[in-house]
């Protein structure tokens, strides 16, 4: 008997085992049970995440021996016909290779005649964004008035592409792509029916390398089992998906992490000696500085998808040179195919990252060679303006200014004012008309960031008060209200001004003053 590949092996047969769409099948479950099922259903989704095999156990629903039924029995010669993909009433038809006006016609023809075995003739239309526009108008009419012995079931990759006049006559549900935790535990299962011990490194790559993907997943994994002879172990597995480098990602940024220039080396010559793709390796970076800043403003976003690695770095990188390495990595893999060799493009990257980590971002500074510490962008201006890194600025506003702070995180510190700093405890009162800036994140990423900035552990409570004064927010914009009262003085004192009131009458027109600025 010829081999069959698990993605057919172990397909969906009734509802109940189909996984990660449970919104369109309860929907499609409570229709069939009724016999009110939609003459026309639009299934939408990416490839390999069940369009073809809900159409196929509808259409055993429809036609199954024992009646119509969200339950079909399995067993009867309609039921296993249609699971061996030769029942006569279920016609799959390929719209890519048949877009042509003369093909749907054809097609359309035949929709009158009654079904040869079975209650409903069922029309599987598979990626019917590819049809033309011809075919289109051909099939409007058939979808909104269908004879009562046909249900169409239209699957796309692409509904976009779909004339709206065509989607208004189709009931639609959208499928949604697997999560990984989910295919890493379909594949689990699979290889303990099959008999295999499954190492879960090897089946979480495999399930990262679906892309969302059921189908894809069972494919690679076929894939695995043939390239390892047997039970798929991960070094095999990364080698058979190009993904040998992972690990190695993890120990570069903990090497950069650490400021450690001679560990970033070692690593780059470590995945040299594997000849892995260096643009794939640069959006894995990516990806993971990614994940990172997602984990550092909100650690309960974590998922079991996350590596205990990626936690890790989490809490050792600054949220700032988590910033910075994501940009230089993008803009590294954009600049690959402009450099001398891909692996010198990757090295520079890495470079460059160690080359602009900000000296407050902690650690010590890469050393140069001699032994000098290298330079830092965010030191630099940082002295240019005056401050010193890791010390307190003369005063509260300033002090915010060098912490780098961005967005909603910057305006809760700007509406806040120092109450007491002490035993490493620092107290802020905010106006409490600006509670709404206070969330938990936002007191988090302050609490980092004066926390790094001092080199020292500290905590920040901050406390609603009602009519708190002297906040920066507060200063700057009393400082706004003075410029513009000192411009306008400046204009109403002007002789020249004066002149023209005087003898024309002349008013000036209010809001036209504005300061200039320095």
């Amino acid at each position: 008997m010829s081999y069959l590949a698990l993605a057919r092996k172990y397909r969906p047969r009734r509802f109940e085992d189909v996984i990660g769409q449970p919104h369109v099948v309860k929907a499609l479950a409570h229709a069939l049970a009724g016999d009110k099922l939609h003459p026309a259903i639009l299934l939408t989704g990416t490839r390999g995440v069940g369009k073809t095999t809900l159409a196929r156990i509808i259409a055993k629903g429809l036609n199954c021996e024992t009646g119509v039924s969200a339950n079909p029995c399995g067993q009867c010669s309609a039921c296993r016909e249609v699971d061996e993909g030769r029942f006569v009433d279920l016609l799959e038809i390929d719209a890519a290779s048949r877009t042509k006006v003369d093909d749907t016609r054809a097609m359309l023809d035949n929709v009158q005649y009654s079904p040869v075995r079975g209650r409903y003739k069922v029309y599987l239309i598979d990626e019917v964004h590819m049809l033309s526009g011809h075919s289109f108008n051909a099939l409007l009419k058939t979808l909104e008035e269908p004879p009562p012995h046909v249900k169409f079931i239209l699957a796309t990759t692409d509904p976009q592409k779909l004339p709206i006049t065509v989607l208004s006559r189709c009931l639609q549900f959208n499928l949604k792509r697997m999560p990984v935790a989910l295919i890493r535990e379909r594949l689990t299962k699979v290889l303990q029916a099959e008999g295999v011990e499954p190492e879960p490194g090897a089946v979480a790559e495999i399930a990262r390398a679906a892309d969302g993907s059921m189908r894809d997943g069972l494919s690679l994994l076929d894939q695995a089992l043939a390239f390892c002879g047997g039970a798929p172990n991960r070094a095999a597995v990364e080698e058979m998906l190009g993904t040998i480098g992972r690990q190695t990602l993890f120990d570069i940024l903990g090497a950069l992490a650490q400021g450690d220039a001679g560990g970033v080396l070692a690593a780059i010559e470590k995945l040299d000696g594997q000849a892995p793709d260096y643009s794939a390796l640069l959006s894995d970076l990516a990806a993971h500085l990614q994940r990172v800043a997602v984990l550092q403003v909100l650690p309960q976003a974590r998922s079991d998808e996350d590596e205990a690695a990626l936690v890790d770095l989490a809490r050792k990188l600054p949220a700032e040179d988590v910033q910075l390495y994501y940009q230089i990595a993008v803009l590294g893999r954009r600049d690959l195919p402009w450099t001398p060799d891909p692996r010198l493009g990757f090295e520079m990257a890495l470079l460059r990252m160690l080359a602009f980590r900000p000296e407050t971002g902690g650690g010590s500074s890469p050393a140069a060679p001699g032994g000098r510490p290298q330079a830092a962008a965010a030191g630099s201006q940082a002295a240019a303006s005056g401050a010193v890194p890791g010390a307190p600025a003369s005063s509260w506003a300033q002090r915010i200014e060098s912490l780098g702070l961005e967005g909603f995180n910057k305006q809760l510190a700007r509406h806040c004012v120092v109450q007491d700093e002490q035993g490493g405890v620092l107290r802020l009162a905010l106006d409490a008309k600006m509670k709404h800036l206070l969330q938990e994140e936002r007191r988090a990423a302050l609490e980092q960031a004066l926390a790094r900035q001092s080199g020292q552990p500290l905590r920040v409570v901050i406390e609603l008060v009602a009519g708190a004064v002297g906040t920066p927010a507060q200063q700057e914009a009393q400082q706004a209200v003075d410029r513009q009262r000192a411009a306008e003085a400046a204009i109403e004192s002007d002789p020249a001004v004066r002149a023209l009131k005087e003898k024309f009458g002349a008013t000036i027109r209010p809001g036209s003053v504005q300061p200039i600025e320095k």
